[in-house]
């Protein structure tokens, strides 16, 4: 080995060690230094996502810890306000700006999408709106035309490529100091939540045994698949519905409508519409195509928590294909 290629590999204790601060510190994740020195930034960093592979293998304890029904609405519950906070303002109002909201529910809201196991506001709207700027292209974070499905539903954002965030994309969002902290720290959420579900299961279980539950039960069922049901929902909309679907309108991505992605993700399957229109807080643009964010986003704004959500402007609404 020359000396050129002795200095362009990290040790493996060293990227071991790399790995595991930035479970916690999110910060640095360029290709420069260390990360330029593990090579490819497009292969996928196994030290890195152990926790990620983790959390599914913890979904197998549903066969040790038993169910309840104190559990599965738990789940079902923590499901539904995530999956809001992910639609509704991660990728809504982050990432498009559809709508106007104070600085204190932007925060608390980007609080709960942390909670999601979805990192945190700005890596994610950094991502959403380069997926916009370059759909189903070669830029494209996650197109399955260019990656298949298994890469653009769940191995684009486990690579090096994947961990950085974007802040050339999200300026306006960058200058809020407690966003690029929770962006930074922002595993710690879902620590949080994890560590509250426990103790009240060993609360419940002992207070109120008549519950049927347990703090291991209400961790699994309300934090472990909760979450990953959750992610796999949300993720869909980069594999599947740009493959299929209808199209009403003649994007130059594969953006597709379906049905069935936009009952489980609360209205981001009508994706065609979205992407004829991102800058809409409604995707459901016909009125049988059920919404339910936009619903959620009508009744905040309703008590005066958001305002100026953005229609889809008439001229824009004429079928194209």
């Amino acid at each position: 080995m020359s000396s050129v290629e002795r200095t362009t590999e990290s040790p493996w204790w060293r990227r071991a060690a790399l790995a595991l601060s930035r479970w916690f510190d999110t910060t640095g994740t360029d290709t420069t230094g260390a990360d330029a020195a593990g090579g490819d930034d497009r292969a996928i960093d196994w030290l890195r996502v152990v926790p990620f592979l983790g959390m599914h293998v913890m979904c197998l304890g549903v066969f040790f810890v038993g169910v309840s029904p104190f559990a599965l609405w738990t789940a079902l519950a923590l499901y539904a306000v995530r999956m809001f906070a992910i639609t509704g303002f991660y990728h809504r109002y982050f990432s498009h700006r559809a709508f106007r909201t104070s600085r204190a529910l932007q925060f608390a809201f980007a609080l709960v999408g942390a909670a999601s196991v979805q990192r945190g506001p700005l890596w994610w709207a950094a991502h959403h709106r380069n997926h916009h700027r370059h759909a189903d292209t070669e830029h494209d974070p996650h197109s399955p035309r260019r990656l298949g499905f298994w890469r653009s539903h769940v191995g684009w954002f486990l690579t090096r490529r994947g961990f950085r965030t974007d802040f050339d994309r999200i300026p306006d969002l960058a200058r809020y100091p407690e966003l690029r902290l929770l962006d930074r720290y922002d595993v710690f959420v879902p620590i949080a939540l994890a560590t509250g579900l426990f103790v009240l299961g060993g609360w419940l279980e002992r207070h109120h045994p008549a519950s049927g539950t347990s703090a291991a039960q209400l961790l699994i069922w309300g934090f472990f698949v909760s979450t990953v049901v959750l992610f796999h929902a949300t993720v869909t909309i980069n594999s599947l519905a740009h493959r299929y679907g209808t199209r009403r309108f003649d994007t130059d991505d594969d953006s597709r409508n379906n049905v069935w992605l936009a009952l489980i993700t609360f209205g981001e399957g009508w994706h065609n519409n979205h992407h004829h229109f991102p800058g809409s807080a409604r995707q459901g643009f016909a009125w049988w195509e059920f919404d339910l964010t936009y619903c959620g986003l009508r009744a905040l704004a309703a008590m005066g928590l958001v305002w100026d959500l953005k229609p889809v402007p008439a001229g824009l609404r004429r079928v194209t294909r």
